[in-house]
């Protein structure tokens, strides 16, 4: 299934040179600062407040963002994460892509009760289901059923080992 993104083709110059066309650089700017105080942070409801009251992120009760976490710098509203979730240390979520002859924007869902491993991608647009799994280092470019362990670039379903617990239901 394709991701669910708005594409805006441009002209002339590669996209990225049209940014401020859709961000105001002011916001650019603050977002940065807070998403770098809130990346150091290890103060887990001082991280989602400044998701919730600063960045306009959608972030649910007792979800826990790991160090270094990085959310879409420009377009941070786009972001929803459920309760009880847990994002891994240095896992990036981007709402947008800047690309040669285009950009795109979309929504990125995390439901409750999701894992996201360390070192993961997460592309605008997807959806990750409730309860699911996404193993370390990951590149997540489509929808996760919830439930579903996977990992991998491409991303894959994999199999549950001895080592791995469903993630709880809710």
């Amino acid at each position: 299934m394709a991701r669910k993104v708005t594409r805006y083709p441009t002209e002339g110059h590669n996209s990225l040179w049209y940014i401020y066309r859709t961000v105001s650089p002011w916001k650019g700017v603050k977002n940065f600062i807070f998403i770098q105080i809130a990346r150091y942070c290890p103060i887990l409801p001082l991280k989602n407040w400044i998701y919730r009251q600063i960045l306009g992120m959608k972030v649910g009760k007792h979800t826990a963002f790991g160090l270094m976490a990085m959310v879409d710098v420009f377009f941070p509203e786009k972001i929803t994460v459920g309760d009880n979730s847990i994002i891994g240390y240095n896992t990036t979520i981007l709402a947008h892509e800047y690309l040669i002859k285009e950009y795109r924007l979309g929504e990125v869902v995390i439901g409750e009760n999701v894992l996201i491993g360390a070192n993961t991608t997460i592309l605008p647009g997807v959806t990750i289901g409730d309860g699911a799994v996404v193993a370390a280092g990951s590149v997540v470019h489509k929808d996760v059923a919830a439930g579903a362990f996977v990992g991998g670039n491409p991303l894959r379903e994999l199999k549950r080992g001895p080592d791995v617990e469903p993630a709880e239901q809710g």
